[in-house]
């Protein structure tokens, strides 16, 4: 049987230390074709001039960057209960979108956001905030020509959605939203992560990663593949050295692709790799990004091919 799921890079294991060109030759040799262009410091301000220009630079090596997505914790700011961080956390996700567009993409996604730790109570308005631009900016990437938005789900209590109920009570705001405005804005779907699950402050596992990845099939429009721990404290490659300390077993995610595949919303469903590489800015470390990326596409493959 064919593999339900086609494979690609999402590029933030480079960042300040390679270049796109390096990384486009990389996957063009590896025959890797499908980008995810992780957001990194300058993309909020950059000349829009840039996008067309990155665009150009993997097309012309075969590749397609199908996705943009958020590297860190960038828009925090509609959880923080406060105006002006809630107004910057709309203008760069604004940006974003104009980002994923310029560049030929068919989603933008982002992991929402983080409640503060001293504030817990906040987390329910915050959430309400959120969908409530969310709903707007369904609106904006229709306009920019976008497939649809997306939404990790994420590891933490405090950063949600991480659980099936905070999970199903977005998707079924936001696209039920949607089913009422068809004609103006995009659907919202998940990027799964097959390492990401939740465990407590204790330690104890409250839902698994591979009860949360099928959970998530139904709405779930792309995904992360990295490795991760028993308590999902580190994410990792698959080389065989961590695929022997990891939990991830991809045969077992190819499995459960093909027995769910018919529950995705979209026709083609790509499994970026992301990983951080090794320590950012040290000579003897820097270096060895490409044998770890190399090492865990072959693994990737071997399954996925």
């Amino acid at each position: 049987m064919s593999s339900p799921i086609q494979l690609g890079v999402k590029t933030d294991t480079i960042h300040t230390r390679y270049s796109y060109e390096w990384l486009f030759d990389l996957m063009a040799r590896l025959d890797v074709r499908n980008v995810q262009l992780g957001a990194f410091l300058e993309i909020m301000n950059i000349d829009g001039a840039y996008f067309p220009e990155l665009r150009e630079k993997a097309e012309k090596r075969g590749l397609r960057i199908r996705s943009v997505f958020t590297s860190y914790r960038e828009l925090g700011g509609y959880f923080y209960n406060h105006p002006l961080m809630e107004k910057v956390a709309r203008r760069n996700h604004e940006q974003l979108i104009r980002a994923a567009a310029a560049v030929g993409a068919d989603f933008c996604g982002t992991n929402p956001g983080a409640v503060y730790r001293d504030r817990p109570q906040d987390k329910e308005k915050g959430i309400a905030t959120y969908l409530r631009h969310m709903k707007e900016l369904m609106g904006f990437a229709r306009e920019q020509g976008l497939k649809a938005l997306t939404i990790e789900p994420m590891s933490c209590l405090a950063e949600p959605p991480s659980t099936p109920d905070e999970i199903r009570h977005m998707m079924e705001e936001l696209n039920g939203y949607h089913a009422k405005h068809r004609d103006s804005t995009v659907p919202v779907w998940l990027c799964g992560d097959i390492s990401h699950g939740v465990a407590d402050a204790d330690k104890k596992v409250i839902h698994t990663n591979i009860e949360l990845f099928v959970f998530e099939m139904p709405w779930m429009a792309e995904f992360h593949f990295k490795n991760t721990d028993a308590i999902y404290n580190s994410t990792f490659g698959f080389s065989e050295a961590e695929r022997a300390r990891g939990i991830v077993d991809l045969g077992q995610i190819r499995s459960l692709c093909e027995k769910h595949r018919t529950a995705w919303p979209v026709a083609e469903m790509v499994g970026y790799l992301e990983i951080g590489g090794p320590k950012i800015g040290r000579d003897y470390t820097d270096p060895h990004v490409g044998t770890e990326l190399e090492t865990s596409l072959a693994a990737l493959k071997a399954i996925f091919r």
